[in-house]
């Protein structure tokens, strides 16, 4: 008899960088049912790692609006900025097997580089065999390798060519603040994360991180990536477009527009009715396999924009 696969440990890891807007909640719903779906658990992770980002009050707003919705988390809250100490032992262990090298490369010197597909720079290897004489290091890369492949539960197979498509990346800036891709992966190695629901805007670090996880010795979790929600220019809500915070917003409603848009009407009472019995009925028709096969879709009406 093969053994039993292990419990199932979903996250919900939002950046502090403002309160949350429809497209944050979309994706807390997603992965909050996923989990329960599975009688598994769901953990908060505030990613907080990039302190200049980070706005003062805003992981608190976000957790009391998360609490307001009706979402129940498992075990303490992980915050990254309490973390550094992991995250400086995952980067020695990186550097002592010689996985990354110190880069001297400025922005304006990497303007003309061909962009990845998450709209980062692709770096040409300036700094991969040694700094040029008389410069010192801006950051500190890892050595991007060979291909990662790997299949999407919503957006099916992906594979890409680190060097080609990626580059060597960023994991410890100048300014001493290590970055996401490496904060990310030893974070959720140390909770034991099994699945990670997400949106689709973060598809094109998945073979970042996985390379990252191969690299540390890691497990490499499931993955999906939900549809991003975009407003009327087709851009990704966030606080630069003017996202609409939901904390204002009545929690039955917007909850019921945000199973909507990952494909589960529930019935119109509901949106009107006892956030209870929404989220009851959400937990019993939640199927990953009914959220729309596509990369991003628009906001519904009046979720999107603060009109300002």
């Amino acid at each position: 008899m093969p053994p039993a696969p292990p419990p199932y440990i979903g996250r919900f890891a939002p950046s502090p960088t403002g309160p949350l807007h429809f497209g944050s909640l979309v994706a807390a719903i997603g992965s909050y049912l996923e989990a329960r779906s599975h009688r598994g658990s769901w953990l908060l992770r505030i990613e907080d790692v990039d302190a200049p980002r980070t706005v003062p009050g805003a992981a608190e707003g976000i957790i009391a609006t998360l609490a307001r919705f009706g979402f129940e988390w498992d075990g303490e809250i992980v915050w990254q900025s309490r973390r550094l100490d992991a995250y400086r032992a995952a980067f020695e262990q990186l550097t002592a097997a010689g996985h990354i090298f110190p880069c001297a490369c400025t922005r304006r010197e990497m303007a003309d580089s061909a962009l990845a597909r998450d709209g980062s720079r692709i770096y040409p290897g300036t700094c991969r065999n040694g700094l040029p004489p008389g410069r010192s290091a801006h950051a500190w890369r890892v050595r991007a390798e060979g291909t990662v492949a790997f299949d999407d539960r919503i957006q099916g197979l992906q594979e890409e060519d680190l060097v080609r498509d990626v580059g060597d990346f960023v994991v410890l800036r100048g300014d001493g603040q290590f970055a996401y891709q490496l904060a990310v992966v030893v974070d959720d190695a140390a909770a034991g994360v099994t699945d990670v629901v997400r949106g689709a805007d973060l598809l094109g670090s998945t073979g970042r991180q996985i390379h990252l996880q191969h690299l540390l010795g890691v497990a490499t979790p499931g993955y999906a990536h939900l549809p991003v929600v975009v407003n009327a220019a087709g851009e990704k809500l966030s606080k630069q477009t003017l996202a609409a915070p939901i904390d204002a917003l009545p929690a039955s409603a917007a909850l019921a527009a945000g199973l909507e848009f990952l494909g589960h009407t529930p019935p119109a009472e509901l949106a009107h009715g006892p956030l209870a019995a929404l989220w009851a009925w959400a937990t019993a028709h939640w199927q990953l396999d009914r959220v729309p096969r596509r990369a991003h879709a628009q906001a519904p009406a009046g979720l999107a924009a603060t009109g300002s």
